[in-house]
């Protein structure tokens, strides 16, 4: 394989979704649900908010989706170098959590490495 994840496979949009018609169906109502501009949160934030989580997630489709619509709604240049750096953050702060969960596993494995497997 030469290349992975380009915009060309885009052409594949509706042969994935026709693939598993059901399955779609339901992704694109809650996608359209998330991305409406008549709920509570203003278009401009929940862009910037869809924003912060394709970073995290690392969907350079969805970051290129979601900056063309918060441009469109207005979003600043200031505004999108913020929400890169609370996501990094948050994204940060993820793997200090996992760090608490793995120094407990540690705890714990390390409590059954020296009294054995039956507790002895």
């Amino acid at each position: 394989m030469k290349e992975y994840q380009t915009p060309k496979d885009r052409r594949y949009t509706e042969t994935l979704l026709n693939a598993a018609r059901q399955e779609s169906a339901a992704f694109m109502n809650l996608k359209h649900t998330a991305e409406r501009k008549d709920g509570a949160i203003p278009a401009k934030y929940r862009e910037l908010m869809s924003i912060a989580v394709a970073l995290t997630t690392q969907c350079a489709y969805c970051i290129e989706s979601h900056m063309q619509n918060a441009v469109r709604e207005g979003a600043t240049k200031e505004e999108i170098a913020e929400t890169v750096f609370i996501a990094a953050a948050l994204r940060a702060g993820g793997a200090v959590g996992n760090g608490l969960l793995a120094m407990r596993l540690f705890d714990e494995i390390g409590s059954v490495a020296t009294t054995g497997p039956g507790g002895e």
